[in-house]
């Protein structure tokens, strides 16, 4: 800790930088978790092989009042492990946050919404993959970050470019 004192200047910086930032995180919440594993007690068992691990990714958002910057965002994860052609489990989680982006130009809402939100809700939304599959018998299946820019782009080039820019959807 340190022995510096905090200055009332150093107090208004703080408060000038914290108004500056344009994401404001109202609520986190799990919006569905669902954790399958229909062969317990037989898919416990030690196996020969390392199973296969299938995860996927989705950013849905849309704005929860129109006259308002405030978005709604889930992060949906799906992972499923099989070993051969027997599923050991299968995991589905929509964890989701609402966030406003007031002061933020109307050009930045849709990366804002689609990239900053995600990664912001990610890191919670993998400590719960991990616990769920930890407390569901099997070693916790341990997410690796996801590049949400990288994502978002991909997206964007999948989509038809004269679609319109509303900041809802899928990325």
């Amino acid at each position: 800790m340190s022995d510096t004192p905090i200055t009332p200047e150093d107090n208004e910086t703080a408060q000038a930088q914290a108004s500056a930032m344009p994401i404001v995180v109202h609520a986190q919440y799990v919006k569905d978790l669902s954790f399958e594993n229909p062969n317990a007690p037989m898919s416990l068992q030690p196996a020969d092989k390392q199973p296969d691990v299938s995860v996927k990714v989705d950013v849905q958002a849309r704005r929860i009042r129109q006259d308002d910057p405030v978005f709604e965002v889930l992060l949906v994860i799906n992972a499923e492990t099989r070993n051969d052609d027997q599923q050991l489990f299968l995991l589905e989680l929509t964890y989701g946050g609402v966030f406003s982006l007031r002061g933020a130009a109307e050009e930045h809402l849709h990366p804002l919404v689609m990239i900053e939100c995600p990664r912001l809700l990610f890191p919670y939304a993998r400590a719960m993959v991990s616990e769920t599959t930890r407390d569901g018998g099997f070693p916790p299946l341990m997410l690796q970050p996801i590049d949400f820019v990288e994502l978002y782009r991909r997206r964007l080039a999948q989509q038809d470019p004269t679609a319109d820019s509303e900041v809802a959807g899928h990325a």
